[in-house]
């Protein structure tokens, strides 16, 4: 979901640049084997002044990636680069790092045809927000690189990788891509494909938009939930208190939700401060079938809640967050971002020293 937010961010500015006659390369990690801090898809912009976005390491390669995006701009040739950890001395390409894993990146330019086109279309999609799609690129074939075709369940979008047979063979796996949500590179007829999955970010509905609630807003819209806060009281309710929100909502506890359009991919944190109101919205968010509902308050307060609404539901968190000896509104914000991360990704949430196999493994 981050991968979303932070394509968002790096499309609009290309958007941009792109208005103001100005021109940038963008750098994505196509193949990553081993230890890596990022995953498939993430991306670096290089603008012409100099400026950068996002990024495809932990700091380790972009240094070097930004004299070869540079580099791009100038000759408007496409580059697939291919960093590597093997000596004794731990090191990439001489460039003194030690992460113990390879990172295949593609670079290109992103205010130029062929991408420039595609990303367009990009754009027009994230921002409505209404479905998952992918975006298919030539990265290595011996007629040419770069070209992109835009993809969904439904069919091509935009765009085309410059090759009938890989644009067919894409179409025919895109329903298992887009459903399996990551980003991967491919051999397709002996060419090498990269297919970019942009999976729309689940929805958090916070209900109660009391001082608390601003900190918990931003964390997880900056990590990438697509946040909606609720709450009765229009003069809290404002953007000036929760700029980083998708959506501010007034409604009661009690109200019809059913135009939320809750489904497996909802989650909720009641933090009203009212027993009542907190009451009222797990009542409603569980009959709507949320699989995530958080509450603050002892776990004596949510074996109440549930015992006056007759439920027994294990998807109520309560108390919500991890276990992290959060004091404070910011702290209990990153314990509750953190059990809501888990969450999404089915995980335990424990320290990662503990885990035997890769950091990313499923």
């Amino acid at each position: 979901m981050k991968h979303w937010k932070e394509t968002g961010e790096i499309v609009s500015r290309v958007a941009d640049l792109a208005a103001a006659g100005r021109r940038a390369a963008v750098a994505t990690a196509i193949r990553i084997s081993g230890s890596s801090y990022r995953r498939p898809g993430a991306k670096f912009l290089v603008e012409d002044e100099g400026g950068t976005m996002g990024g495809v390491s932990g700091g380790c390669l972009e240094a070097d990636v930004r004299v070869v995006a540079q580099d791009v701009l100038r000759t408007g040739t496409p580059r697939l680069l291919h960093y590597e950890t093997g000596s004794d001395d731990r090191t990439i390409w001489g460039l003194g790092l030690g992460c113990n894993g390879s990172v295949d990146i593609f670079v290109q330019s992103a205010t130029e045809p062929p991408l420039s086109d595609t990303l367009v279309a990009v754009r027009a999609l994230l921002e409505r927000h209404e479905g998952s799609f992918a975006i298919a690129t030539l990265v290595d074939a011996p007629e040419g690189i770069g070209g992109s075709m835009l993809v969904d369940p439904r069919g091509v979008i935009a765009g085309s990788t410059g090759d009938a047979d890989v644009d067919r063979r894409i179409l025919q796996q895109i329903d298992g891509l887009v459903a399996a949500g990551r980003s991967r590179a491919d051999e397709i007829g002996g060419k090498l494909v990269f297919t970019d999955v942009l999976s729309v970010p689940p929805r958090l509905f916070v209900c109660g938009a009391g001082d608390d609630s601003r900190p918990l807003v931003a964390y997880a819209a900056d990590v990438g939930f697509s946040v909606t806060v609720i709450d009765h009281r229009s003069d809290y309710l404002t953007r000036a208190r929760f700029p980083s929100a998708r959506h501010l909502l007034q409604l009661r506890a009690g109200d019809d939700i059913s135009a939320l359009r809750v489904d497996g991919r909802t989650l909720v944190v009641a933090k009203t401060h009212s027993f009542a109101s907190d009451r009222e919205w797990v009542r409603s968010f569980l009959q709507a079938g949320a699989p995530y509902v958080g509450l603050l308050g002892p776990r004596a307060r949510r074996e109440e809640i549930l015992g006056q609404i007759g439920a027994d539901a294990p998807q109520v968190f309560g108390p919500i967050g991890l276990d992290v000896g959060a004091d404070g509104p910011e702290q209990v914000a990153v314990s509750i971002v953190g059990e809501l991360l888990a969450f999404h990704s089915t995980r335990a949430g424990g320290h990662l020293r503990e885990k035997t196999e890769t950091i990313h493994a499923v």
